[in-house]
C-alpha cells in the first residue's frame, strides 16, 4: 500500500513536472518569437516606463464625476523586420489590412537590426482578426494605454488633446486644459536603475466644473442656431455670477479629440478666451452702470433722439434708421439706441468711462487658467483725445473684447457688482477681483436689462424675471478698412432670475443670414433658459406675474 502511494505520488510529480516543461516549451519556442518582440514592443513605446495619465472628470447637479478624458487600452498592430524573410511579399498580403502603401511597407519590413515597427495604432477588430488569421511570423498585435475622450466634440476646444513630442517618449498636452494642466495631469515617467525597473507616479485627476448636461443642451441649442441661420460659426457659455464658475464653454465649429489629426488646425483654439470682436450693444449696459454708480444718470434722465450725432466728421445712427424723441436711460436701453449711449457717455466723460471699462475688465485677462487667453484692446481711448472714439465705445464698437471678459462684466451686474474670476478647474474656486459699481447702481443696470426683456417679449419665462441684452455687431474689413457690408455678429447676454441668478449665459454667432438678432440668438438664449431653471430645480420668482412667450 505503501509504494502503491509512493507511486502514485511520483506519477503525479512526473505528470505535474512535464505539464512545466510542456508549458515553458510552448512559452519559450513555440510562443517564444510573440512574446520576444511583445518584450521589444513594451521596451520601444516605454510602456513600462510611462505614467498613467490623470483623468479630467466633468460633474453634474449632483457633484457626480463624469469622465471627459481617460485613459482606454487601445489594440495595435507592430512588426519585428529581424524576423521577417520576404518583406515584400508579406507587404503585399498586410498593405490592404493595415492600410499603408505596398512600396512604403516593404520598406519598413526591410529594415536590418530593425526589432519594432508600429504599423497601426488604435486598430479594428477586423484588422486585428485578419491578422491573428494570418498567423505571419513577425507581425504580432499588442496594446497600449491612449487618451480618450469619450463624449467626442462636447466642450473639445476647453479639454484640447494629447499629441506626441520629439521631446518625449510619453505624450503630452497640446491645446486646452491637457496643455494648460500637462504637468499635473503627465505624472512622473519610471526610470531604469539596473536591471531594475523604477516605478512611474501616475499623473493627478481634473475636476472640472463643467457640469455635462448643461454642456450638452447648451451645444445643441448652439449648433441647431447655426444650422438654422446659416452661421459661419458660433460659441457659448454659461457661468455662475456668484462664483466665476463656468458650467458650459462649447464653440462650433469643433472638432474630435480622439482623431484631431483629422480636423482643421483652426477648430483647436478656444475662441471663448483666444479671439477678440467688436461686442456691439452689449456694451451699453457697461455704459450705463458706470454712469449710475457715478451719480452722472438715473434710469429717468431724458434725451432727446434725434435719430443721429455728428462727432469728429463721422455720423452715428441708431441701428434703426430712426428718431425716437424725448426717451430715458431705461429706454435707451429697452431700444437699444446707439445716439442714447453716446449721450450717456458724455454725461459721464471720457476719463470717468475709460476708468469703468477698465473697472469691468477690460483690456486685462480674466485670469482663467486656459492657455493664449487674449486681453482684448483699449487702444482707440488711449492717447490722442477723439470724441468719436468714445461715443462708439459707448455702444461696443472701435474695442475689442473675448466673449468671456464680456460674459464676466455683465455677471458682475448679476452679482451686486462683484466682478469674480472665471474658473473650470473646481479647485481653484471662488476669488474676487474687485467691486466694479455699487450694489444699487448694479440692481438700477439689472432694472434697466429686465425692463427690456419684458418690453421685448422674446426671451420672457413664465414666472422667472429675466435680465438680457442683446448685440448686434458690425465686422471689421481689414483689408479695405471701415465695416463689411450687410454681415454682422449677433450676441445675447442675460440672467436668471434676475434679482437672484443661478446662471448668467452668452450666445454669439457670426455672420447669419438675418440681421436681426432678435429672430436668432434672443429666442435660443430662451431656451437655454428655461432648460437650466427647469434643470437646477430653480423656483419662480414672479408667481403673481402674467406667463411669458
Amino acid at each position: 500500500m505503501k509504494q502503491a502511494r509512493i507511486y502514485i505520488i511520483s506519477i503525479g510529480a512526473t505528470f505535474a513536472f512535464l505539464l512545466l516543461i510542456g508549458n515553458i516549451y510552448k512559452l519559450q519556442i513555440e510562443k517564444g518569437d510573440y512574446y520576444a518582440a511583445r518584450a521589444a514592443s513594451q521596451y520601444h513605446m516605454a510602456g513600462l516606463l510611462d505614467p498613467l495619465r490623470g483623468t479630467i472628470y466633468f460633474t453634474d447637479r449632483n457633484d457626480n464625476k463624469i469622465p471627459a478624458a481617460m485613459i482606454k487600452e487601445y489594440p495595435l498592430i507592430f512588426a519585428v523586420p529581424t524576423e521577417i524573410t520576404d518583406p515584400q511579399g508579406i507587404a503585399t498580403t498586410l498593405s490592404p489590412i493595415v492600410g499603408i502603401d505596398q512600396p512604403t511597407l516593404a520598406t519598413m519590413l526591410a529594415k536590418p537590426h530593425d526589432e519594432y515597427e508600429l504599423l497601426v495604432r488604435k486598430a479594428t477588430d477586423d484588422q486585428v482578426a485578419k491578422i491573428e488569421d494570418l498567423k505571419i511570423k513577425g507581425i504580432y498585435e499588442d496594446s497600449e494605454d491612449l487618451r480618450f475622450y469619450p463624449f467626442g466634440t462636447l466642450a473639445s476646444q476647453l479639454l484640447g488633446f494629447v499629441g506626441m513630442s520629439a521631446n518625449s517618449t510619453s505624450p503630452i498636452g497640446r491645446y486646452g486644459l491637457e496643455l494648460e494642466y500637462n504637468d499635473q495631469l503627465a505624472g512622473m515617467p519610471g526610470k531604469l536603475n539596473g536591471n531594475k525597473i523604477v516605478s512611474s507616479t501616475p499623473g493627478e485627476d481634473l475636476q472640472l466644473t463643467i457640469d455635462v448636461n448643461v454642456q450638452t443642451r447648451a451645444e445643441e441649442i448652439l449648433q441647431n442656431l447655426i444650422q438654422n441661420f446659416k452661421a459661419e460659426k458660433g460659441m457659448v457659455i454659461v457661468e455662475d455670477p456668484a462664483t466665476g464658475k463656468i458650467l458650459a464653454m462649447g464653440a462650433f465649429p469643433n472638432f474630435d479629440p480622439n482623431t484631431y489629426a483629422s480636423a482643421s488646425l483652426n477648430t483647436y483654439m478656444n475662441p471663448m478666451v483666444q479671439e477678440v470682436y467688436e461686442p456691439g450693444s452689449v456694451m451699453k449696459v457697461i455704459t450705463m452702470a458706470g454712469g449710475l454708480d457715478a451719480g452722472k444718470l438715473t434710469p429717468s434722465t431724458t434725451f432727446f433722439d434725434s435719430g443721429s450725432l455728428s462727432l469728429d466728421g463721422y455720423t452715428i445712427r441708431n441701428w434703426d434708421l430712426k428718431a425716437h424723441g424725448t426717451v430715458t436711460m431705461t429706454q435707451i436701453i429697452e431700444d437699444s439706441l446707439n445716439t442714447g449711449a453716446a449721450y450717456a457717455e458724455r454725461l459721464v466723460g471720457p476719463d470717468l468711462f475709460l476708468s469703468y471699462l477698465k473697472k469691468f475688465g477690460f483690456g486685462e485677462k480674466t485670469g482663467i487658467a486656459l492657455p493664449g487667453e487674449l486681453d482684448g484692446s483699449l487702444a482707440n481711448l488711449s492717447g490722442a483725445f477723439r470724441p468719436v472714439n468714445f461715443a462708439t465705445a459707448a455702444f461696443g464698437q472701435g474695442i475689442s473684447v473675448t466673449p468671456l471678459q464680456m460674459i464676466d462684466a455683465i455677471g458682475a451686474l448679476a452679482n451686486g457688482g462683484k466682478l469674480m474670476r472665471p474658473y473650470v478647474v473646481a479647485s481653484d474656486g471662488p476669488q474676487e477681483i474687485r467691486q466694479v459699481v455699487s450694489p444699487e447702481a448694479a440692481k438700477e443696470a439689472t432694472d434697466m436689462m429686465v425692463a427690456a426683456v419684458d418690453n421685448a417679449g422674446v426671451t420672457t419665462i413664465s414666472h422667472y424675471s429675466v435680465a438680457g441684452k442683446t448685440g448686434t455687431a458690425q465686422i471689421p474689413d481689414f483689408v479695405h478698412g471701415g465695416y463689411l457690408d450687410n454681415q454682422f455678429i449677433h450676441t445675447y447676454i442675460g440672467f436668471a432670475p434676475a434679482y437672484n441668478p443661478k446662471f448668467i449665459a452668452l450666445i454669439r454667432i457670426d455672420k447669419p443670414d438675418t440681421e436681426l438678432a432678435g429672430e436668432s440668438v434672443v429666442p435660443a438664449f430662451r431656451d437655454l433658459a428655461q432648460f437650466i431653471l427647469n434643470y437646477y430645480n430653480v423656483p419662480p420668482d414672479r408667481l403673481n406675474a402674467p406667463s411669458g412667450n
